[in-house]
This record gives C-alpha cells, sequence and structure tokens, in this order.
C-alpha cells in the first residue's frame, strides 16, 4: 500500500498488512534490547503476536494463490532507538502504523478476512495502549485506532 492510497481489493490489502507485520517484527528487536523486566516481556509477546500473525497470512496468501510479498532484510526505523524512552515511543508508533494497515483492510475485505483484519487492529490497539500506560504516555488510549491523526 501507498502511503496515503487504499487498497482495492482483499489480497492487496492482506499484502498490505503482511508488510506492516514484517516491518514491526524487525523493529521489535532494536525495541526489546532497550528495555527490561516486564516491558522486555511484553515486546517479546509483542513479538511473537506480530510472528503469529505474519505466519496465518503467509499461508493464507500462499494457499489462496495470492501474491505474498517478501520481506526485506532490513527496515528503516524514523528514528535510533538509544534508550528505554526511545524504544517505547518505537513500539507505539509500529502498533499504530501495523493498525493503520489493518484498518485499510477492513472497507475492502469480507467474512473471515475482516473479522481476521478486525481482530488484528484490536490487538494493535490494545498493544499501543498498554504501551502508552508504559511510557507514562497520556492519553493512552485514541479515539480512533488506525486512523491518521
Amino acid at each position: 500500500m501507498i502511503r496515503g492510497q487504499a487498497p482495492t481489493d482483499p489480497g492487496q490489502a492482506l499484502a498490505a498488512a503482511l508488510t506492516a507485520e514484517y516491518a514491526a517484527i524487525f523493529a521489535y528487536g532494536p525495541i526489546g534490547v532497550r528495555l527490561t523486566d516486564a516491558a522486555r516481556r511484553d515486546a517479546r509477546a509483542a513479538e511473537a503476536a506480530h510472528r503469529a500473525r505474519r505466519d496465518a497470512l503467509v499461508l493464507q496468501l500462499s494457499a489462496g494463490g495470492g501474491q505474498v510479498p517478501a520481506d526485506r532484510a532490513g527496515y528503516a526505523l524514523p528514528y535510533p532507538v538509544t534508550d528505554r524512552a526511545s524504544a517505547l515511543r518505537l513500539a507505539v508508533e509500529i502498533e499504530e502504523r501495523t493498525a493503520a494497515f489493518w484498518r485499510a483492510a477492513l472497507p475492502v475485505t469480507t467474512g473471515a478476512d475482516r473479522t481476521r483484519a478486525l481482530n488484528a487492529l484490536t490487538d494493535c490497539a490494545v498493544r499501543a495502549t498498554r504501551w502508552r500506560r508504559t511510557a507514562g504516555v497520556s492519553p493512552v488510549t485514541v479515539a480512533f485506532p488506525g486512523r491518521p491523526a
């Protein structure tokens, strides 16, 4: 999905969401090494959730004969992750960005695909809220998760 351009069919929307999941998994590497204790465990759990969603999408797109976008060797982070504060800020941002891709999938999907997209959007929104709370950011919730500010 090109920024500002909504997907027009379910396969395109799910492929774009898969690309977002790849990027989220990559981001949790630098995030996790800057956190300790419960926050580090939460980062590992978040990465595992994104990996599970990625694996399910790869299987679904492959089985349906759809195009499975390739994972890249690396992704550009929006800023250096040098400490706990920047790690938490990135965790919130990565969940919000991933939620946006799942939100974009909602209008073009139906049935199980739509349910999957809604569940993924909800999961990302809940994780973003938890990361905001951990970071001491207020407000901890947003009115419309996945929607550009």
